[in-house]
């Protein structure tokens, strides 16, 4: 009798402290994601509160969505690298077959949908049929689904129909209907893996396929059904995402699938196959959604948090592994409590190793407002990989410093959604204004009109934003700097010759709007011959590479119109002796680099929006609206062409 009361003790003890201390044992990933949220906590006033939590169940969701489906894959050994693009591609069927093909709105889904799974059975025949390895099959559609979407796009935002907008709403004006869905597709996660015949086939697969072929299993058949589910889940998660940007963006999800295939790494799936659940896959979204929420809310530097969050990704996977491989090693008899103790103390210092890690991180490179600075802003630009956008925010921080201000600088990597996110955690972070420079214009109204309703003013810089309130627009005219490019091109060319066009990334106003200007502005000179455009995604190796292309096919081009400064110099590169001489390159943003070469010849000249003007201006308009003062509407920043005759009085 004394030996049972002494056994049953630990149990009588236990209750529910020991069944949540078993519950956080057997999940690192949900221990890690605990200590997350109490490390955001302590050093952020603005996390833990219902509004900012609902915001990260939103950010979590789509990656959610799309870590659901390639959980089937992964749980089967396989993998899916196309669950972006076929986002991208189903999200832009939807829109555009609503839109331009006027088809009614549920028809427009069902072909939305249909795309991905079309998508999926591609994927899982290439595997099964074809013997392509997934890595291969997957990558290749991720190309062909992406290409899909802008050639159906042109290369531009559609519009989303109202009707599905309402997804990225809210339900009773507070539930947001993204975490719902993602609540629902989890749902159907667990229940496929858990309940079916199917979802016992993917472990049985992933665990020993040939074993599970010799067993009866349909292993090919089965393929084809999961890659056709995670095309299902990655057209839902295109739809949400679109619906929350309001239109169909064919560059949107770029990367996201390996957001996704961390999530469910993180959440405890093997990439060998055989494990995995929805409800770990969940946790691992949640852990990446915590991260960039509470990095922007707490201020890291744009180029720090990418450093964080890979730190902690391996930190939160590394506990796991650690703490299954202390599991797996069973004690003899009689030492079982000294094995359990070895294995909590194991779990509790990893889990203090990745709260220190991220408590130290974080506060380190927190970039708070010391004392004194009463006014917050909040700076999202559309790429810091661009000098241009380097500058204007160089701009807004000196001007942020003079004026006793504290500046906060996101990066949204010429991501729509991504900035949408950072939008929202601007709105739930007490700020007093902010500042975007949108991605696109469209996609960013949502965002902004969320700040509309909690009365926080918003500057536009450099690009306005559509269908939203803004308290003042400050920009260059792309438009009418894409006209004096051309002059100055054509003029100097004599009006006449051949000339090749480098385009910026497809689907951003920026390209659009200088890609017009330039075209009206050569309509004046009938001499001058457009023989090829190409895009160049405003990036220098890319200039580089795309005019070594076009130099084969017309080697004796006259002229060179690049969209950006950047792509200019790399067309400079690939042109060698010829720049400057034979060949005249024209170039766009005036950035330092961009005046060296106009300074050395090699660029004739650089249509220069003075960006670091931009952004003292958007700053000293944002602390104007934040105090209630008055602030104009527009304020143009006069362009300039800049050539080695002016170059020297030039500054930017």
């Amino acid at each position: 009798m004394a030996t049972d009361t002494l056994k049953s003790k630990p149990g009588a003890q236990g209750g529910a402290t020991g069944g949540l201390r078993r519950l956080l044992l057997d999940n690192g990933a949900l221990t890690a994601l605990i200590v997350l949220v109490i490390a955001m906590s302590a050093l952020s006033g603005d996390f833990l509160t219902a509004d900012n939590l609902l915001n990260v169940g939103v950010q979590a969701a789509v990656t959610a969505i799309l870590a659901f489906g390639v959980t089937f894959v992964i749980v089967s050994a396989g993998i899916d690298l196309s669950v972006g693009s076929v986002a991208a591609l189903s999200a832009t069927v939807l829109a555009w077959s609503a839109t331009e093909a006027g088809m009614p709105v549920a028809l427009a889904v069902l072909l939305s949908v249909a795309t991905g799974i079309a998508c999926g059975l591609v994927n899982g025949f290439l595997i099964s049929y074809g013997k392509l390895p997934p890595f291969i099959a997957t990558l290749a559609m991720l190309s062909v689904g992406r290409g899909l979407s802008l050639v159906i796009s042109q290369g531009s935002p559609i519009a989303f129909p109202d009707s599905v907008s309402h997804l990225g709403d809210t339900l009773g004006g507070w539930l947001p209907v993204p975490v719902l869905v993602m609540i629902v597709m989890g749902l159907i996660t667990a229940f496929v893996l858990g309940r079916t015949y199917i979802g016992r086939s993917m472990y049985a697969i992933g665990g020993n396929e040939e074993a599970a072929r010799l067993s009866g299993l349909r292993v090919k058949r089965q393929k084809l059904a999961i890659y056709a589910f995670s095309g299902l889940f990655a057209a839902a998660a295109g739809i949400v995402l679109a619906s929350r940007l309001a239109s169909a963006q064919p560059q949107a999800a770029q990367g996201y699938e390996l957001d996704a295939i961390a999530a469910v790494v993180i959440g405890g799936a093997s990439l060998a196959g055989g494990t995995g659940k929805a409800s770990g896959t969940l946790i691992g979204a949640l852990i990446l959604a915590v991260l960039r929420n509470g990095l922007n809310l707490l201020s890291v530097s744009a180029f720090w948090q990418q450093v964080v969050i890979g730190v902690v990704i391996a930190l939160a996977v590394l506990f796991d592994t650690l703490r299954r491989k202390a599991g797996a090693v069973t004690p003899a008899a009689g030492a079982s409590g000294g094995g359990n103790r070895g294995k909590q103390a194991l779990t509790y210092v990893i889990a203090a190793v990745v709260a220190v890690a991220v408590v130290g991180a974080t506060s380190l490179l927190h970039n708070g407002s010391p004392g004194g600075k009463d006014q917050k802003i909040g700076l999202s630009l559309s790429t810091l990989n661009n000098p241009f956008f380097v500058q204007i925010r160089n701009g807004a921080e000196e001007e942020a410093k003079k004026l006793g201000v504290d500046l906060t600088v996101t990066d949204a990597q010429n991501d729509a959604s991504q900035q949408a996110n950072q939008l929202q955690n601007f709105v739930s972070g007490s700020l007093s204004a902010i500042v975007v420079n949108p991605v696109d214009s469209d996609a960013a109204g949502p965002s902004v009109r969320a700040a509309n309703k909690d009365d926080i003013p918003v500057i536009a810089v450099d690009r306005g934003v559509n269908k939203a309130e803004t308290s003042a627009l400050i920009a260059s005219d792309n438009v009418e700097g894409g006209e004096l490019g051309a002059k100055a091109l054509a003029e100097k060319l004599g009006g006449k010759g051949t000339i090749v066009i480098l385009q910026g990334q497809a689907g951003t106003s920026a390209s659009r709007e200088r890609g017009a200007g330039f075209a009206a502005g050569l309509k004046e000179y009938p001499g001058i011959k457009v023989v090829a455009k190409q895009p160049a995604d405003f990036d220098r190796t890319k200039g580089l590479d795309v005019m070594t292309n076009l130099l084969q096919a017309h080697p004796d081009i006259d002229g060179v119109f690049a969209e950006n400064d950047e792509m200019a110099l790399g067309a400079i590169k690939a042109l060698g002796s010829k720049a400057g001489k034979s060949v005249q390159v024209v170039g766009f943003d005036g950035t330092p680099d961009g005046l060296k070469a106009v300074e050395a010849g090699t660029l004739y000249a650089s249509v220069a929006q003075q960006p670091k003007e931009l952004g003292r201006i958007a700053v000293q308009n944002a602390l104007r609206a934040a105090e209630d003062k008055k602030v104009e509407q527009t304020v143009k920043v006069p362009v300039k062409v800049v050539t080695k005759e002016n170059v020297a009085g030039f500054e930017g």
